[in-house]
């Protein structure tokens, strides 16, 4: 279910057809928000990482070269770093995808319940560090870089589009796409449009007090001063408000508002033919006309900018740039989490899946959320240290533990002690 931001290759509009915004807004809503019974969950893990090998006395590990990567990860390396690689999943079904920064990531298969999904990752993330292990490569248990710089590893068109839009705003898009890690859960939408938004407005209710609850990033290097719980979040939320803060709450229809949500943000990038794989050096070669949208793309206003009009595949790429803290990829797919120490990555995930396992505990969680509701920076910015905040977390922790298994309810009730207390999670004392 995790949808990988990584996207290659040379194709350019090849299912055409894109004639109408009113098209457009259909498509949106069939492909972002596919109905079903909610039975399936999935997750991505992400991890900085540094090259053990040259760290020098009281120095901060560099990042690893992606070739060095590419060649510890063999066939389960992306080929975003070894095009002819069969970028194979991992036994767990899990594939390994790579960030802008040199983060790794692995993108879970789905799965029928918390608990197959967190064994299958657990087993793959050991392969994960055994396999990165043989050349002096360490995952690093931070949600955020506390000692390097962001530095780009990644080459490709799309990642050098980005940098040169989100640097034309602000500091935090090389913050974002460098020195941040995340755990990201994701969940089936709904049966029928009723269940589908009642689970969409309350993730995203839910989100302020979940983020304080796992929020384990006060220190980013590079970052403007101030002081956060959550810098990684901090990111996000002052990255690009056009397309990280959608006004959900005037939205009466998850699905339609999206779509229009979706068609009126700026345009990231706009693919070109050549080169597939590697940017090229002084002008972006992927660039798009500046404060254009994609509704502009559609009506025909930047026919001499572009010299083409879009295609289906242009608008799956333009979802893609799209960074809101749940965002609709078919299933729903919660982003305001903070990666976590050690193992317990498993605890938030868990979390999701008993708040979201039926109707009467979605009802129950959006009740309990809605005083802090949309309170996202005062989240990020305060953490536990805001009462009204804390109560709301640990209550939800509290809800959650009741309804999850009961294998998962002894470390959820842990986190609800530890967030009653105002303790963020306990660090695991792995650094770069």
């Amino acid at each position: 279910m995790a949808v990988t931001l990584e996207h290659h290759g040379s194709v350019v509009g090849v299912r055409r057809g894109l004639s109408s915004r009113a098209a457009a807004e259909a498509y949106i809503g069939g492909v972002c928000f596919k109905l079903g019974p909610p039975l399936l969950i999935g997750a991505e893990l992400e991890w900085l990482t540094a090259h053990s090998a040259y760290r020098r006395p009281g120095a901060v590990a560099p990042r690893p070269p992606l070739d060095l990567v590419a060649a510890a990860l063999g066939p389960y390396a992306p080929q975003t770093i070894a095009p002819a690689s069969p970028a194979r999943p991992l036994p767990g079904g899990s594939r390994v995808t790579i960030e802008p920064g040199g983060q790794i990531e692995l993108s879970s298969a789905a799965c029928p319940d918390a608990a197959r999904l967190c064994a299958r990752l657990d087993s793959d993330t050991r392969l994960l560090r055994q396999l990165l292990g043989t050349k002096s490569i360490r995952l690093v248990w931070a949600a955020a870089d506390t000692g390097r710089r962001p530095q780009r590893m990644l080459r490709l068109p799309r990642y050098h589009a980005m940098e040169r839009y989100l640097g034309g705003i602000g500091p935090f898009g090389a913050l974002m796409m460098c020195n941040t890690a995340a755990t990201q859960v994701s969940v089936d939408a709904g049966t029928d449009p009723a269940e589908l938004a009642a689970r969409w407005q309350t993730l995203y209710m839910i989100g302020p007090a979940l983020l304080a609850a796992f929020a384990r990033s006060p220190a980013l290097c590079g970052a403007p001063p101030g002081v956060w719980a959550s810098q990684r979040m901090r990111t996000w939320l002052r990255l690009d408000y056009a397309r990280t803060r959608p006004p959900v709450q005037e939205w009466a229809d998850p699905v339609s508002g999206y779509a229009r949500w979706a068609l009126d943000a700026p345009l990231l990038c706009v693919r070109r033919p050549a080169p597939a794989r590697q940017e090229t050096d002084g002008e972006c070669a992927w660039s798009a006309p500046p404060g254009a949208t994609f509704a502009d793309w559609i009506s025909g206003a930047l026919d001499d900018e572009v010299g083409r009009r879009p295609g289906y595949d242009d608008l799956d790429y333009h979802l893609t740039t799209l960074f809101p803290p749940v965002r609709a990829a078919g299933h729903l797919e919660v982003r305001y989490l903070d990666a976590q120490p050690g193992d317990s990555w498993s605890v938030p995930i868990r979390v999701i899946e008993a708040l979201m396992s039926t109707s009467a505990v979605v009802r129950d969680a959006s009740t309990l959320a809605a005083p802090t509701a949309g309170r996202w920076l005062d989240a990020a910015r305060h953490g536990l240290a805001d009462p009204q905040i804390r109560t709301v977390a640990t209550d939800l922790l509290e809800t959650a533990a009741e309804h999850a298994t009961t294998a998962a309810a002894p470390a959820i009730h842990a986190a609800a002690r530890r967030c009653r207390a105002g303790r963020p999670p306990e660090e695991s004392g792995d650094r770069a």
